[in-house]
C-alpha cells in the first residue's frame, strides 16, 4: 500500500521506488541496538576479569545501555516530531560514535556502565526516529511488510555481532569492540548525512515545549489498545534480553561452550528472527497482524515453558537450544505486528508513540536483564524462570487490553 508523500517531498521518487533505501536505511538504524549489546557479549567473562567485576557487575553494563535506550527515545521521539526527522537524528548518531569511543577507553567497570547509558541514549535517536520515518511513508499493512523487511538488515545485527565480536577477540581485547561500534556510527552518520532527507512536512509537526510533549504522552498514553500492544510488545522483547544477559554464562559456563560456539548459537536463534519476520511479511496483507501476534506469543510462551521445565530437571543442552530457539525467533513475529498494530493510530504523533513503545521496551528489559547476575548464574533456572514470567505475563495485556478489528 502506497501513501501520498507530504508536499516538501513530491521532488522524491514515489515510496513503492524508495522501498529498497527505506529498508536499508531503518533496518540499519533499528541495528544499533542490538549491535550496542550484542557484539561484546562473547567478551563478558574477559571483560569481568580484566575489570576486577563481578558478573552482576558487568550485566549492569547491558542494564545501562538498555536504559540509556529508554531515556534516549522519550527525549529523540517527541523533539523529532517538533522539529522534524534528520536534525535529531544526526546529532544522535554523531553522540553514539562520540560515546562508543569512551566506552573504549574506560578504566573501570562503573565508568564503563555510564558511558554505556549515553552510547544507549545518543543510539536511541536511530531507533525511534526510524520507526517514525517509516510511519511518515507508509500506512496498514506496508508498515507491517516494511518492519518486517528491515529485519532482513537489523536481523543482521544479532546474527554478525557475537560472530564478529568472539572473533576481534582473537586480535583485540574486549575494548576493541567498541572501537568498532565506534566506526560504525561514524559510517552510519556521513551515510544518512549523503543520503537521507526529511520526511516530515512543516504542517504536520506538532507544537514545540515541554507542554506540546506532555501533551503528545498524554495521548498516545490515553489509548487502550496502544497500551496493551506496547506490553505484549515489550515483554517478550524483555525476555529476549534476559536471554541476552544470561545466556553467556549459563551456556559458556554452565554447558561448556566456547566463545566461538556461543557465538554461532546466538547467531541461530538470530536467524529465527529474521526468517520468522519474513513469514510474517509475506502474510501480511492476507491475514490480520493482530492474529500474526497471538501466533508470535504463543510462540514465545511455548519456548519458554520448555525452557523453564527443561533448566529444572537439569536437561540436555539440545533442549535449552531449542526452547531458546522458540523463544527468541518468535520476536520475528511480535516485533513488527505489535509495532504496527501500536502506531495505527498516532501518525502525527509517530515520534512519541514510537518512543513510549520504545522506553517501555528497553526499560523493562533493563531492569530484568541484570535479575540474572543478581539471583545467580550457576544454573539455567534463573534464567529460564525469567523469561517463562515474562513471556506468559506477555499474554494477560494482549488478551485483556486490545481487540480485533
Amino acid at each position: 500500500m502506497r501513501v501520498e508523500l507530504p508536499s516538501h517531498l513530491e521532488t522524491l521518487p514515489a515510496v513503492a521506488r524508495l522501498s529498497a533505501k527505506w529498508v536499508f536505511v531503518i533496518g540499519a538504524l533499528s541495528a544499533l541496538a542490538p549491535l550496542s549489546i550484542d557484539t561484546y557479549l562473547p567478551a563478558l567473562p574477559a571483560l569481568s576479569d580484566d575489570l576486577s567485576a563481578s558478573p552482576g557487575q558487568v550485566q549492569l553494563t547491558i542494564a545501562g545501555c538498555l536504559v540509556g535506550l529508554a531515556l534516549g527515545q522519550l527525549a529523540a521521539g517527541p523533539i523529532s516530531d517538533s522539529v522534524g526527522r534528520r536534525a535529531p537524528l544526526l546529532v544522535g548518531l554523531g553522540l553514539y560514535t562520540l560515546a562508543s569511543l569512551l566506552c573504549a577507553f574506560a578504566p573501570t567497570v562503573w565508568l564503563l556502565t555510564a558511558f554505556r547509558i549515553v552510547q544507549g541514549a545518543s543510539g536511541a535517536a536511530g531507533v525511534v526516529i526510524g520507526r517514525a520515518i517509516a510511519r511518515d511513508l507508509y500506512e496498514g499493512a506496508a508498515v507491517v511488510r516494511l518492519f518486517g523487511l528491515t529485519m532482513l538488515v537489523g536481523g543482521l545485527a544479532p546474527v554478525l555481532a557475537p560472530v564478529a565480536g568472539a572473533q576481534l577477540l582473537r586480535v583485540a581485547s574486549w575494548r576493541g569492540t567498541f572501537v568498532a561500534l565506534a566506526l560504525i556510527g561514524l559510517v552510519l552518520l556521513v551515510a544518512i548525512a549523503a543520503t537521507v532527507r526529511e520526511t516530515l512536512a512543516p504542517e504536520r509537526r506538532v507544537s514545540r515545549g515541554f507542554a506540546g510533549i506532555r501533551t503528545s504522552f498524554a495521548i498516545v498514553s490515553r489509548d487502550g489498545d496502544f497500551v496493551g500492544y506496547v506490553c505484549a510488545n515489550a515483554l517478550p522483547f524483555a525476555a529476549m534480553f534476559v536471554y541476552i544477559a544470561g545466556s553467556p554464562y549459563v551456556l559458556q559456563d554452565v554447558y561448556g561452550l566456547s566463545p566461538q560456539a556461543f557465538s554461532a548459537a546466538f547467531a541461530l536463534n538470530a536467524i529465527g528472527i529474521v526468517t520468522a519476520a519474513q513469514i510474517g511479511g509475506r502474510l501480511a496483507g492476507r491475514v490480520h497482524p493482530r492474529r500474526l501476534l497471538a501466533c508470535g506469543l504463543g510462540i514465545s510462551a511455548t519456548g519458554a515453558a520448555g525452557l523453564l521445565a527443561t533448566a529444572l530437571v537439569d536437561g540436555p543442552l539440545v533442549a535449552i537450544l531449542v526452547s531458546l530457539f522458540l523463544v527468541v525467533g518468535a520476536i520475528g513475529l511480535v516485533l513488527p505486528n505489535a509495532t504496527a498494530l501500536a502506531l495505527r493510530h498516532h501518525r502525527d504523533r509517530a515520534g512519541s508513540a514510537s518512543a513510549v513503545l520504545g522506553a517501555t521496551q528497553f526499560t523493562i528489559g533493563g531492569l530484568a536483564a541484570p535479575v540474572v547476575g543478581l539471583v545467580g548464574t550457576g544454573s539455567a533456572v534463573p534464567m529460564a524462570a525469567l523469561i517463562a514470567g515474562l513471556s506468559f505475563a506477555a499474554l494477560v495485556p494482549f488478551a485483556v487490553l486490545t481487540g480485533a478489528d
